[in-house]
């Protein structure tokens, strides 16, 4: 197989997705690839570290997922392995109440989401504490400017 077809995450310009608090996550990276302002949908790359979750959190609004690399794994409440995704699975969710957390299986995971609120007003995902709580939201305009800062940098 010629290496040019293969995906090189070491070509992603990844940034660090900014914790309720607004500090960094260690084991998650981002780029975000494009916000459509007139549709009110952010295109994304997450990276997730090998066997690493992170918080937990609720998708508020509709998204759909495409794992470009390694395995995507979705956790239940209860913290049981609900769903396995290997690459080349695509999803598309609806808007959901159910907290979960998600992570990469034996090797760091590259899923593209396609975030999909369509109301610049309406959360994206509402981040959890461990008591299940909403501690943080994430919204288009959040999205919108951190797409905007990393476009400056």
């Amino acid at each position: 197989m010629n290496n040019s077809t293969l995906f090189d995450e070491n070509t992603v310009n990844w940034k660090p997705l900014p914790g309720p608090d607004g500090s960094p996550a260690d084991h998650i990276g981002m780029s975000i690839l494009n916000v459509d302002e007139k549709a009110k949908i952010v295109d994304v790359l997450f990276k997730f570290e090998a066997n690493k979750k992170i918080l937990w959190h609720k998708h508020t609004s509709d998204f759909n997922t495409f794992v470009v690399k390694g395995e995507h794994r979705i956790y239940s409440l209860e913290g049981e392995l609900r769903e396995v995704r290997p690459a080349g699975t695509f999803k598309a969710s609806p808007a959901s109440d159910e907290p979960h957390t998600e992570g990469g299986g034996d090797e760091d995971v590259v899923i593209l989401f396609s975030l999909r609120p369509y109301d610049a007003e309406k959360p994206i995902y509402e981040i959890l504490d461990t008591n299940h709580e909403v501690v943080a939201t994430m919204t288009f305009d959040a999205m919108k400017d951190l797409y905007q800062a990393s476009e400056a940098a």
